[in-house]
């Protein structure tokens, strides 16, 4: 392996060590991880827009902070590590900002979020934009921008969405950390088909600073959050972003130590296993490996139960009860992009692609008395969920039912049915995808760790202790 692969394989926690301790400067860490994403991405198309100008200044920058200062507590937990920004929510000021969307395909960012304020505080460093379908409507990632991203495992399979780009970025080891955010599984479906490390963290724990709307229905399901290879790096990167601000009303003032939860032993834990949360058709090929993979538990000490949750309902009346949230959720975006910018989705039908345009219009047909239905069937799902965790430490499910979406035009994703994900946004849980091994064919497979409200540190907890009995760092191996 040479020097640069040597950088490029390396995890954000490693890299920032060997920046600290002076056996690589950032300039080596960024330079390396340009070269590699100009070696690989043209195949896999995870990036929407690089920014190698801006991050070899903020190398330089780096590195003469660097000998500036006298210990390490004066340098950011980051300092030096490349960081790859979800091109949605991501903003970064003057950096192209596109939404996935090809009428944005000039606008240039007039500010930068929080998320990525933190960020850079922490001393990361921006290397570039992430593919994401257009205002990441979907959990596939193609648009009218770049295309399609690919599987960094088989590139004839779609990277997932709408948080591909990133996953497929660190699943190719362009970048050692990433941005996400999850509505309804942005951030786990591409985790779970890259193999890559994904956490949701509980709705709150993160803040959002969205404009122009900060009461929105759509900003009630979405969480941003860490995506890596790693858990020590999920861990490192949430204890950067957590944390309340005045900006997001919905922020919540709750302390959280992920860091420390790493080496917290699951020993005498008590894990609750739904294989199909009673309404998913799972996948044979993904069912096995999912079985197989929460044994790791077992030899970490901990009890496994397969368990019923009791909410009662068939996966036609959950699909029926969720899309009047999600389609209205559209809606408001569609609403909010004409208030703000002037732009109605529905007359660029050229430029916007039909299963946006479809949900915008299905959004409109549903009124305040399905929204009403919708919560009845929505707080159903969120009480079985508590009943378990009532009893038990964790519940641990697949992630999603398939192992194999085509790079373009699956059928199989218009339907509910294919991501276990959604129901974790109705509730606000946290909840992590894990690599959980791969099929037969060799592609990979999550497994969804969630605990309690404000637990994270539980979520990280457990994701460390799999990662402990069943290490997948060599799924990154075979990215040359």
């Amino acid at each position: 392996m040479t020097a640069d692969s040597t950088l490029t394989a390396a995890s954000a926690t490693e890299l920032a060590r060997r920046i600290r301790d002076g056996e690589v400067t950032a300039t080596d860490a960024v330079e390396a991880h340009l070269e590699r994403i100009e070696t690989v991405d043209g195949e896999i198309n995870a990036f929407v827009t690089v920014c190698a100008d801006e991050a070899r200044d903020a190398a330089a920058e780096a590195d003469r902070a660097l000998d500036g200062v006298e210990t390490d507590e004066d340098l950011g937990p980051l300092h030096g590590v490349p960081v790859a920004l979800k091109d949605l929510g991501g903003l970064k000021e003057g950096v192209r900002h596109t939404n996935g969307s090809a009428l944005f395909a000039d606008n240039v960012a007039d500010r930068t979020a929080l998320l990525v304020e933190r960020l850079e505080d922490a001393g990361a460093i921006v290397i570039g934009k992430t593919n994401t379908p257009a205002f990441g409507h979907k959990g596939t990632t193609d648009n009218g921008v770049i295309g399609p991203t690919a599987s960094p495992v088989d590139t004839d399979l779609n990277a997932g969405g709408s948080s591909g780009g990133s996953a497929a970025a660190l699943g190719a080891r362009m970048t050692p950390i990433a941005t996400g955010s999850d509505a309804g599984g942005s951030i786990r479906i591409p985790a779970a088909l890259c193999g890559v490390y994904g956490l949701k963290p509980t709705f709150g724990l993160v803040p959002d600073d969205s404009r122009p709307s900060a009461f929105g229905r759509s900003t009630h399901h979405v969480t941003k959050g860490p995506m890596t290879r790693t858990v020590a790096d999920a861990a490192l990167m949430l204890s950067v972003l957590a944390g309340p601000d005045a900006s997001d009303p919905r922020s919540v003032p709750v302390e959280v130590d992920p860091l420390e939860a790493l080496e917290r032993p699951v020993d005498g834990w008590s894990i609750a296993y739904s294989p199909a949360l009673e309404a998913f058709d799972v996948a044979e090929e993904v069912q096995s490996v999912v079985d197989e993979a929460v044994t790791a538990f077992e030899a970490a000490g901990a009890t496994v139960d397969e368990v019923t949750l009791d909410h009662g309902y068939s996966m036609s009346e959950l699909e029926a009860a969720v899309l009047p949230t999600y389609t209205t959720s559209i809606l408001e975006t569609a609403t909010l992009l004409e208030e703000e910018h002037g732009i109605d989705l529905r007359e660029h039908p050229d430029e916007v692609p039909d299963s946006l345009l479809a949900m915008v219009e299905a959004g409109e047909r549903f009124g305040a008395a399905d929204i009403a239905r919708s919560g009845v069937v929505r707080t159903d799902f969120y009480d079985s969920v508590e009943s378990v965790l009532a009893e038990y430490d964790l519940l641990v499910t697949p992630t999603l039912s398939y192992a194999d979406i085509a790079l373009e035009d699956d059928p199989r994703v218009s339907d509910w049915n294919w991501t276990l994900t959604w129901p974790f946004n109705w509730t606000g849980h946290p909840v992590a995808s894990v690599p959980a091994g791969v099929t037969d064919r060799g592609h990979p497979v999550g497994l969804q760790v969630l605990g309690r409200r404000f637990d994270d540190e539980a979520v990280i907890a457990a994701s460390a202790a799999l990662e402990r009995e069943r290490p997948w760092d060599w799924l990154y191996e075979d990215a040359d």
